[in-house]
C-alpha cells in the first residue's frame, strides 16, 4: 500500500508547503488538502461525525484554497503527488476550474490526483445554487465537462448544469487521465456512482466496516464492467494495528491516508520523520 499525508490547511500552523516537503522527504506518497469555500453561520446540515450544526474543528472556519495550496506544494517538491481530501469541484465554474487542474497537473509534470466529495454541508451548497438533491449528477457532469476540456482539441459539453460550445483550452494535463476519487460514505448508492464515474473510493474518517465496504465496491465495479479494480484510499481516524493495515492490503486498500497533528510547525515536520521511519518509507 501507499502511504499518503492529510493537512486540514488553514491560515495558522504549518504551511502546505512547509508539511509537504518534508512529507516527501520522510517518503510519503501523496499530500492531501480539504476544501471548504465557507461556512454558513447559520445550517440545517449536520456535520457526518458530530451528528449536528457543531464543528468538530475550528479549522473548517479557516480552511485554505486547495489548489493555491497544492500550487505551492509543487514549487518545492518533485515527486509526491498532489491530491485533495477532499475537493468541492461543485463550488467552482467548471471550465476555470478545469483550467486551475490541468495547469497544476501541467506544471507539476503530472501529479495530480482530484479526490472529490458530493458536500455534506448542503447550506455552503446552496450559497452556490447547488441544489441538495442534485449534487451527484451536478458533480456527474462537471467531472465529464472537465475529461471533455482535458482531453479534445475542441471541447463541448450539453448537459443539465453545464453547457458550452465547442472551445479550444489549454494546457492539457499531462496525465493522459487525471485519477479521481470520490470521498463519500460507503454505501450501494455511492459504490455505483464511482463505478460508473470513478477511479477509486476515500472512505470518511468515521467509516466503519471497511473490509465489507470494499468488498461490496469490487462488486459494484464488476457489475459495471469496469476492468482492473478500484483505487481504495483508507483516511485513518484511529491508529490502525498492523494487523489491520495487513488486512486492508489483502482486500484491495491501495492507500492510507494520516492525517497531521495540529501542533507547531517543527513538531509537525518532526513527527513526520518519525511516521515514515515507523511506517519503513525512508
Amino acid at each position: 500500500m501507499r502511504h499518503g499525508i492529510v493537512l486540514f490547511t488553514s491560515d495558522r500552523g504549518i504551511t502546505p508547503a512547509a508539511a509537504a516537503r518534508a512529507a516527501e522527504e520522510a517518503g510519503f506518497h501523496t499530500f492531501y488538502v480539504p476544501e471548504h469555500t465557507h461556512i454558513p453561520v447559520k445550517r440545517e446540515a449536520a456535520h457526518p461525525g458530530t451528528g449536528d450544526e457543531s464543528l468538530p474543528d475550528e479549522r473548517y472556519l479557516r480552511t485554505l484554497d486547495p489548489w493555491v495550496s497544492l500550487a505551492t506544494v509543487a514549487a518545492v517538491t518533485s515527486t509526491i503527488r498532489l491530491s485533495t481530501a477532499v475537493a468541492l469541484p461543485v463550488e467552482s465554474d467548471p471550465i476555470t476550474l478545469a483550467k486551475t487542474i490541468a495547469t497544476l497537473d501541467h506544471l507539476s509534470g503530472g501529479r495530480v490526483t482530484l479526490g472529490a466529495g458530493f458536500g455534506w454541508n448542503t447550506d455552503e451548497l446552496a450559497d452556490h445554487h447547488v441544489p441538495a438533491g442534485k449534487r451527484r449528477t451536478v458533480l456527474r457532469e462537471y467531472v465529464e465537462a472537465m475529461r471533455a476540456l482535458w482531453t479534445q482539441d475542441e471541447a463541448s459539453y450539453s448537459g443539465e448544469f453545464v453547457n458550452f460550445g465547442a472551445s479550444w483550452a489549454w494546457p492539457k494535463p499531462v496525465q493522459p487521465h487525471i485519477p479521481l476519487l470520490i470521498g463519500a460514505g460507503g454505501g450501494p448508492k455511492t459504490f455505483r456512482w464511482i463505478s460508473e464515474n470513478a477511479d477509486g473510493w476515500m472512505t470518511t474518517p468515521i467509516e466503519q466496516d471497511v473490509l465489507a465496504k470494499v468488498a461490496d465496491l469490487h462488486r459494484a465495479w464488476a457489475e459495471a464492467g469496469r476492468a482492473g479494480a478500484p483505487e481504495v484510499a483508507v483516511l485513518v481516524a484511529r491508529k490502525p494495528s498492523p494487523d489491520d493495515l495487513a488486512a486492508w492490503a489483502d482486500h484491495g486498500v491501495t492507500d492510507v491516508i494520516w492525517g497531521l497533528p495540529d501542533k507547531a510547525p517543527d513538531e509537525v515536520e518532526a513527527f513526520l520523520g518519525r511516521h515514515g521511519q515507523r511506517l519503513g518509507l525512508s
